[in-house]
């Protein structure tokens, strides 16, 4: 059996990481883990440990910091590396969160040290097509070191279930969950809220994040919003299935239109419509699918938003289908025999034998 040494300071919960670890086990992968104490040290305290030679050596999302030391070590016993970023330093510094100016000393500084760590690796991996462009574009990396590999979501968890009640002769629930991000885009629903005119909508946000208190002081008065505080990774799907329409992002960054967030394909998974914005970073044949359970936005257009929730609302006998093509979708699109098979082609392309 071939092995995956797993190197970094990880969250081996995160879903990003559960996901590819189950699937990496499927197609005959031997997974072991390495955290290192120091990450620029990672490579010395293996080579004190005399951690023996594995076929691969994976960097999860995340640990640019440990990229350094890992690729050292890989190139000193011959075995390729991958490492599958998720985000940008740069991009989340830059564009996303606007703490540097582009073309700063300090902005250019960080864009040379990311080129540097994404240049180490033998492979690199991108959630969304557009995300590998940017990769490419911006970090400088090669495109044929590029590959794609959808988050999805787990299917042991997130799976179709039947409205906890009747669609009809009551109030719909319309469920933001998130960390209150500017990618998110929170306080798009809040003032979508606020906006809204059609059949009764209960608007739940659920989560914490640096937005969350603009939202709820930008929601008072507005009796038909309520926030909820996070809760265990083991109870979204339970909460999912207790609501009628799902929210995805609404954020206006360069980066919220080239990602697919995980509450979009554990809401699929789960079996409910959802709202989004329009992004590239979806398979245009969803994107121009008729019946896909995805419901188009702009980005940052609250009273689109308000009126896609106000579209659904006023057919609540419809939701139930609009489900089952959401759940058809993520099978099609976004299954995990889907991921498994873009991984199979990642590690053919190693040549690990």
């Amino acid at each position: 059996m071939k092995t995956i040494l797993w190197w970094g300071r990880f969250d081996p919960e995160y879903s990003r990481n559960r996901v590819l670890r189950r699937l990496l086990a499927e197609l005959g992968w031997r997974v072991t883990d390495f955290h290192p104490r120091l990450s620029p040290l990672g490579d010395l305290e293996a080579a004190l440990r005399r951690l023996p030679r594995p076929d691969l050596v994976w960097v999860p999302c995340f640990r640019q910091r440990d990229l350094e030391a890992a690729s050292r070590w890989a190139r000193r016993h011959g075995v390729p590396l991958v490492f599958d970023p998720l985000i940008s330093a740069y991009d989340k510094q830059v564009d996303e969160r606007g703490k540097l100016a582009p073309g700063s000393r300090e902005a250019e500084r960080l864009l040379a040290r990311e080129r540097a760590q994404f240049g180490r690796a033998d492979r690199v991996l991108a959630d969304t097509p557009v995300h590998a462009e940017y990769f490419a574009d911006t970090l400088g990396v090669a495109r044929e070191r590029l590959a794609v590999v959808y988050v999805g979501a787990e299917e042991s968890r997130f799976r179709p279930a039947p409205a906890t009640e009747p669609l009809t002769g009551r109030t719909l629930e319309a469920l933001f969950f998130g960390s209150f991000i500017p990618l998110q885009g929170p306080q798009v629903v809040v003032e979508a809220a606020r906006l809204y005119q059609g059949p009764p909508v209960q608007w739940t946000l659920l989560g914490q994040g640096p937005l969350r208190a603009a939202c709820e002081s930008a929601a008072q008065g507005l009796p038909n919003v309520r926030f909820e505080d996070w809760r265990p990774y083991a109870e979204i799907p339970a909460r999912i299935h207790r609501a009628d329409i799902l929210l995805g992002i609404f954020g206006t960054t360069p980066k919220a239109g080239r990602v697919i967030p995980n509450k979009v394909y554990q809401s699929l998974a789960c079996g409910r419509p959802v709202v989004t914005r329009t992004s590239a970073a979806y398979p245009e044949a969803l994107r121009h699918a008729a019946d896909s359970g995805l419901v188009w936005t702009g980005a940052g257009d609250a009273q689109a938003l308000a009126d896609a929730v106000a579209g659904l609302a006023a057919h609540p006998e419809r939701l139930g289908a609009l489900g089952e093509a959401a759940a058809l979708a993520s099978r099609r699109y976004f299954s995990n025999e889907i991921l498994k098979g873009q991984l199979a082609r990642l590690l053919e392309g190693l040549h690990t034998d």
